[in-house]
């Protein structure tokens, strides 16, 4: 297992569209996704639950990754965590 904290960057925070896109992208890795802003641990691969973490603007979050292509997850997801969107 692997876990990684970034900063967002995004000025609206991580709102439907980015979400969108981090789920489709963590939902192509085979290994568990875990997603954690403000003490809240969710599973990254469900938008719902996603969308329940309220990230916002300069939110630190968590990422833990276990399982098969661990560190090639981290570094996609990582970079989309990071990503600023429209």
């Amino acid at each position: 297992m692997i876990s990684k904290t970034f900063t967002i960057i995004n000025p609206t925070g991580f709102h439907v569209r980015p979400t969108k896109v981090f789920v489709q992208a963590a939902s192509a890795f085979p290994c568990t996704i875990k997603v954690e802003n403000k003490g809240k641990k969710v599973n990254g691969k469900s938008s719902l639950s996603m969308l329940t973490l309220g990230i916002a603007a300069q939110d630190e979050v968590t990422l833990e990754i276990d399982g098969e292509n661990e560190l090639e997850a981290m570094e996609q997801l990582g970079k989309l965590l990071t990503d600023i969107y429209e």
